[in-house]
């Protein structure tokens, strides 16, 4: 005789289909629901660091180009960390970009922000 088969979530002995993990929809979403939280939550977390970067660049950069400094950034809660991609030019300065706004590092603690403009 065949092993009795549990539900996946509570443990409750499973009756019908052959296939079936789960005893209700509830165990089956509370299930998967704990197999991807800590997964989510990474995510989830990230993604509010590049959309808060983005909003804190579109603020202070309203007219596509300006300069600002590292600590009005920092002060604002920019997290240098973290961006979508970087882009090198041909002279070697490398743009870091949070979407379609980026940032390039100058000195003195000053940054050019830009705003990309898709063709």
């Amino acid at each position: 005789m065949d092993a009795e088969r549990l539900c996946l979530d509570c443990g409750t002995a499973l009756h019908g289909r052959a296939d079936k993990k789960f005893c209700n929809d509830l165990c089956r979403n509370n299930y998967n629901n704990q197999l991807n939280s800590s997964s989510y939550n990474l995510v989830r977390n990230i993604n509010n660091i590049l959309r808060k970067n983005r909003r804190i660049l579109e603020e202070l950069n309203p007219g596509g180009k300006t300069k600002t400094t590292g600590k009005k950034l920092s002060a604002k809660g920019f997290d240098f960390e973290y961006h979508t991609r970087s882009y090198q030019t041909q002279n070697g300065k490398t743009y870091h970009f949070c979407y379609e706004y980026g940032y390039l590092p100058l000195d003195n603690d000053e940054f050019l922000l830009v705003k990309r403009v898709e063709n």
